[in-house]
């Protein structure tokens, strides 16, 4: 959004210098407060006693869950709580009120956008597109998409021609199926749902004849499930996908604090812990490792 200011000359020259820096300190003073978003002072805010406000999904495990006891659960709702423990010594607030606010595929990057939480903690892809709405720490994880079945894993996407297949509405994987398979010509019948549980009992009940979706997700709910043993996960990936924290767009501050929490976790044993307790043991694969090697900026 642009507008022009025509600037008349005064026969007075003192007049004129006068009401030009008086325009030029209010343009200033405009350019400013339209620049910064008001998420750009998440610190400040927090530094007054404002609750910090870590977004989660419901059903997204082992990274962002709800656990059977209703509290927040998982691999990066943990890198979180490290971000919360990190904010609590900077700020000297060691009783900083922490929240923790339910997102949903659809609208988790807008909830950051319009300041309903501070750091969304779950399985967030980088995209150009999302860095629209968003900004992005240092990544936490590197996963891909797979396909479960029931019976046998697929070897390969042409094996869906023809079939219906289940996906998470609104995310980036639901985008890579469509345009994988419009570029391989493989007609199939594509149907959305709301949650990852779902849509394997959909699968498991015969009304999906595949199911698509991030591979540590669905292994984690295929061993955890009760008609597990009748789904098979293919070996294969067809994605890549890099995970990372979202952010408020600008607020540089936070975001410092945020990768900084990030690296000290990678150079050290502490991050060893945090993933043991997710996923059972450490190390993870050689992909992961690498994560780890690379973000682990030294101060």
């Amino acid at each position: 959004m642009g507008r022009e200011i025509g600037l008349g000359f005064s026969s007075s020259i003192r007049f004129a210098g006068l009401r030009a820096a008086t325009i030029v300190a209010g343009l200033a003073a405009l350019l400013l407060a339209l620049g910064a978003p008001a998420s750009a002072q998440t610190l400040d805010r927090l530094a007054k006693g404002d609750p910090f406000r870590i977004g989660y999904r419901q059903f997204a495990p082992p990274y962002s869950y709800a656990a059977s006891n209703g509290q927040p659960a998982g691999y990066i709702v943990d890198l979180c709580r490290e971000v919360a423990d990190a904010l609590k010594r900077s700020l000297k607030l060691p009783n900083l009120p922490v929240e923790y606010v339910k997102v949903s595929a659809e609208d988790r990057f807008e909830a950051v956008r319009d300041g309903r939480i501070d750091i969304l903690c779950e399985p967030s892809s980088m995209t150009m597109s999302r860095r629209a709405l968003v900004d992005f720490s240092l990544p936490t994880f590197l996963d891909g998409a797979g396909v479960v079945t029931r019976g046998s894993a697929v070897k390969g996407l042409e094996e869906l021609r023809g079939k219906k297949v289940g996906v998470l509405k609104g995310t980036t994987t639901e985008e890579t199926l469509r345009s994988t398979l419009a570029q391989m010509g493989i007609a199939a019948t594509i149907v959305t749902v709301t949650d990852h549980p779902d849509g394997l009992k959909q699968l498991a009940d015969g009304k999906l004849d595949a199911y698509f979706g991030d591979r540590g997700i669905l292994n984690y709910l295929i061993a955890n499930t009760a008609f597990g043993n009748r789904l098979s996960l293919s070996d294969q990936y067809f994605t890549f996908e890099t995970y990372a924290l979202g952010l408020p767009r600008g607020d540089q501050a936070f975001r410092l604090l945020v990768d900084t929490t990030l690296a000290d976790l990678y150079r050290t044993d502490r991050i060893r812990d945090i993933y043991a307790k997710s996923f059972g043991k450490f190390p993870p694969d050689q992909f992961l490792n690498a994560l780890f090697v690379i973000n682990g900026v030294p101060k």
